[in-house]
């Protein structure tokens, strides 16, 4: 009944989440999918004790075929996930004492970005975790959520926090120079980035004046 494409790489592999449904309610079952050469096929992560109806979402994918998403346990809490398409093969996206963790983005060097439930505070938080296990927490000074959507290369992160006002922002995070708010100038105040690229540009959407949203490219 309705099918997302979320990711595609440099060898033209998509992934996203498909359902089998279409409620008003949109209370609706979520299973994820990868497309290699134009051959559908589900990848959903073998959870022992799902939700219901079953939440499964691919989000990203890298150039070495290896996609990233989440799916819902039955007390509602998310659990990231990597796919190794190649040798249809699962692994957990984690940190320890966090319950609840969206994967949204993998670079090809096996960064992944997203956001999960900080313990300590309760807030949404974004992250960055390295190949090699390094957690760094993404929270933006003053905002009261920060999510993580995109991932480049040269690990800039992007995604979109809200502040105290409940305004949404989209911002830029580098290791070397953190957190940079941007948003479009038709949407101040409900900005979101999705994606960025090598060259730093930037895509995501916004709402304008009409309550139309917009996509938009930005180029630094």
């Amino acid at each position: 009944m309705q099918t997302q494409v979320t990711g595609l790489n440099n060898r033209g592999v998509t992934v996203g989440f498909w359902s089998s449904m279409n409620n008003a309610s949109q209370v609706n079952d979520n299973h994820g999918f990868v497309d290699v050469g134009g051959h559908f096929r589900t990848a959903d992560f073998p959870a022992g004790s799902p939700a219901t109806p079953p939440a499964d979402q691919l989000l990203g994918v890298n150039d070495s075929n290896v996609a990233v998403g989440f799916y819902t346990d039955a007390n509602g809490n998310n659990h990231g996930y990597e796919y190794d398409i190649s040798h249809s093969r699962f692994s957990s996206v984690s940190e320890a004492g966090v319950t609840s963790l969206t994967a949204a983005a993998i670079n090809d060097r096996g960064d992944v970005a997203g956001f999960y439930t900080n313990p300590a505070t309760g807030s949404t938080d974004g992250f960055l975790k390295t190949r090699y296990g390094q957690f760094t927490d993404l929270a933006a000074p003053g905002a009261a959520s920060t999510m993580a959507l995109g991932v480049s290369n040269h690990d800039e992160v992007v995604g979109v926090l809200t502040d105290a006002a409940g305004n949404m922002h989209g911002f830029t995070w580098t290791p070397r120079h953190g957190f940079t708010t941007v948003d479009d100038p038709n949407g101040l105040g409900t900005t979101t980035i999705n994606g960025v690229n090598d060259r730093g540009q930037l895509v995501g959407f916004y709402v304008d004046g009409n309550g139309h949203t917009d996509g938009f490219l930005a180029t630094p």
